[in-house]
């Protein structure tokens, strides 16, 4: 897997070169609020596929109650894979890299965002951002939050929770885009996998040859090592900036980053990125 701060900024990435990339009418349903409620949803669900591995540094986010979570999760997962794989797939056990890192997972989880959001009417939104607060600062934070800092990573968590809702007036509500974001976020999580060294078997249970959890990788030349230097010097602060740089765009698209109008900028940059 690639590291955690690789995988949170991979979820803000990838939710704001979508939204960046959306039509007008799409961009135009999401308020300020909204779309940083997203990116907070899309950073933490870069994280959620690795709740499948007890000893994972996301299994640890809220201490015994994740670790519980994570090691039934885990167990599921293996279930799935030994159920479903073939005389061609790895005799592994397939409690991790299983089902939750696999397309239907991410919908599913899509899905279930999206429906709490509309069945409470947002009342639970905010224990969903709660909860991926704490999944993205944990990912961010791997080396500085051992197991033992789930209190610690539970009060940022509250504290990022309640800045959100502080910063705006507006209710965010708009459940499709909160389910989106986490099917984003997850799927930039299987991508982030398909480059290292082990693939990713996302496409399950579409059978490849002659596999149903056929590990999705590019040539050998051009995977990277968990945590070396090319992901380190590279892959990360390229997602960093990625991510900085979208997401200003869309926030002044959306309003909420009008100094951006006074930066000297190319005429052709401030036409791309201006609302039309």
């Amino acid at each position: 897997m690639a590291t955690g701060p690789t995988h949170a900024m991979s979820g803000v990435a990838a939710w704001a070169a979508v939204t960046a990339l959306a039509d007008t009418h799409a961009l135009g349903q999401l308020s300020p609020k909204t779309w940083v409620v997203g990116a907070t949803l899309s950073a933490g669900a870069a994280l959620l596929p690795d709740i499948d591995h007890p000893k994972s540094t996301v299994a640890s986010t809220f201490g015994a109650v994740s670790r519980g979570a994570s090691a039934g999760i885990s167990g599921f997962s293996g279930f799935v894979y030994r159920l479903t794989r073939t005389k061609h797939d790895s005799n592994r056990e397939g409690t991790h890299r299983g089902f939750t890192h696999t397309v239907v997972f991410a919908v599913l989880a899509g899905l279930i965002t999206t429906a709490i959001v509309q069945t409470s009417q947002g009342a639970a939104l905010g224990v969903l951002m709660f909860f991926f607060a704490g999944l993205a600062v944990r990912g961010l934070l791997h080396t500085w939050s051992s197991s033992k800092d789930a209190l610690m990573i539970t009060v940022a968590s509250v504290l990022l929770t309640l800045a959100c809702w502080a910063w705006a007036g507006d209710q965010p509500t708009n459940a499709a885009a909160f389910g989106v974001a986490v099917m984003i976020g997850c799927i930039a999580h299987f991508i982030g996998d398909a480059i290292t060294e082990q693939g990713c078997p996302m496409l399950w249970p579409v059978p490849l040859s002659g596999k149903t959890w056929y590990p999705v990788a590019p040539p050998k030349p051009m995977r990277m090592r968990t945590g070396g230097k090319v992901e380190m010097v590279f892959v990360g602060p390229g997602l960093t900036i990625a991510a900085v740089v979208l997401s200003a765009v869309v926030l002044y698209r959306i309003g909420a980053a009008p100094w951006i109008a006074q930066l000297d900028l190319p005429p052709e940059i401030m036409a791309w990125i201006s609302p039309s």
